[in-house]
């Protein structure tokens, strides 16, 4: 019985371990954009200027797979984390709750860290914070805590796609030559900043290693800060539900494999298929910039969910036979050095488009920006398997598990 569980343990670990290793590859196609620059062409490929066919059907893509699934995928799999982790302390004859504490302590450290030396799309910061709040929801009910991420997550954006509404009708009227000179105060007042922030940021692109972290430390020290109580409301909830699927033992094969294939098939082409309806409204129309945010940030909510939900039990199911497989294998081990991968590629997209590196900062569009794609995913696949032929953990994580220790752990095998 007990080899019957270790083997149960190693195969929900390698489940997680594949979806993270999607997720973080996965992520790297949405945050291109972003570190490619400027901010605002994540939201559109027309900002802050128009660009090719090529590029609005490379957008499209990266929409249609990746956008927001990822970020789902990953607040899924970290609620399942807290728990798992949890878990693993008591039963080893620890405080859990202390643990996890010093552990989410010294992620948002590291997140700090990160934004400051790399990249202000931090989300390690983001995840640490609302890691914390989860925390302290542990001990209710899964019924509860359900209730508590259903009802945020939803009232949250429903409010946002509400408070939206005027901009996107201001921005309807323009398209259609019929907007009156309060909407097209409306559409200014909304692009000013969006084009301003543009230019900040292509600005500041040139600097300096350092001119750039003085910048970060002296204009924006509390950018994460913001970006907490922006995101809040669609990270906790989702971890909440991860917390839950765990409980419930989605990941030792706790439900019938067809029940679970039927569910996660139904969320993932209900998720995709709402994705694809608002794609072919958005594409033709160029994304449009303000129905664009809304629908990124507030309408596409319950596509994000389903789309997340459903790939966490489709690749649950598919874990065994990938397991066995070359593409398998590295995807498992670029989800167990997923912390150093994550950082990684935020030194490496850094370097190449930012000023103190290449330089290539604001003229790369979204279809070129596919073969920095392409080459991160080699990257991150090609030395995570290798490393942990001759390492228990990944560097960063290693670095992670020792400061939660207060001790510098062995690594070598």
């Amino acid at each position: 019985m007990e080899a019957e569980e270790v083997a149960a343990a190693q195969e929900r670990l390698a489940a997680l371990d594949l979806i993270r290793g999607v997720a973080i590859l996965g992520i790297l196609a949405i945050n291109i954009a972003a570190f490619a620059g400027p901010m605002a062409s994540t939201t559109s490929p027309n900002l802050p200027h128009p660009v090719s066919p090529a590029d609005e059907a490379a957008f499209a893509l990266s929409f249609f797979l990746f956008e927001g699934k990822m970020r789902a995928l990953f607040s899924l799999l970290f609620g399942a984390g807290l728990v798992l982790f949890w878990e693993r302390a008591e039963a080893a004859g620890r405080n859990g709750d202390v643990l996890q504490v010093r552990r989410l302590f010294w992620l948002m450290a590291l997140g700090a860290l990160h934004y400051l030396l790399l990249w202000w799309g931090d989300i390690l910061f983001l995840y640490a914070a609302c890691g914390l709040a989860a925390l302290m929801l542990r001990p209710l009910s899964d019924r509860t805590l359900l209730g508590i991420a259903l009802a945020l997550y939803y009232a949250w954006h429903l409010w946002g796609l509400f408070d939206s509404a005027a901009a996107i009708g201001a921005e309807t009227a323009m398209r259609h030559g019929m907007a009156t000179a309060a909407q097209a105060h409306v559409l200014a007042a909304w692009m000013e900043p969006v084009q301003s922030w543009a230019a900040q940021e292509i600005r500041e692109s040139h600097l300096g290693f350092v001119q750039l972290l003085l910048v970060k430390l002296g204009e924006r020290p509390f950018w994460q800060v913001q970006m907490v109580s922006g995101n809040f409301s669609e990270t906790l909830p989702l971890m909440l539900v991860g917390m839950v699927i765990y409980r419930r033992g989605l990941f030792t094969g706790a439900f019938p494999r067809k029940h679970v294939a039927a569910l996660g098939l139904t969320c993932a082409i209900t998720g995709f298929a709402l994705t694809a309806m608002f794609l072919a409204w958005a594409w033709p129309r160029h994304f449009p910039p303000i129905a664009m945010h809304a629908a990124l940030v507030w309408g596409l909510a319950m596509p994000h969910q389903l789309c997340g939900c459903g790939c966490v039990m489709l690749l649950t199911l598919a874990t065994p036979r990938l397991a066995s497989t070359w593409l398998g294998r590295r995807l498992i081990a670029a989800g167990r050095t997923a912390f150093s991968n994550y950082i990684l590629t935020s030194l490496v997209m850094t370097f190449i488009f930012y000023g103190w590196g290449l330089g290539l900062f604001g003229t790369v569009g979204p279809a070129r920006q596919w073969f920095f794609v392409i080459g991160g995913w080699a990257l991150m696949l090609g030395w995570s398997e290798p490393w942990l032929r001759h390492f228990r953990r990944g560097p960063l994580e290693w670095l992670w598990r020792s400061l939660i220790e207060r001790k510098v752990l062995a690594n070598h095998l």
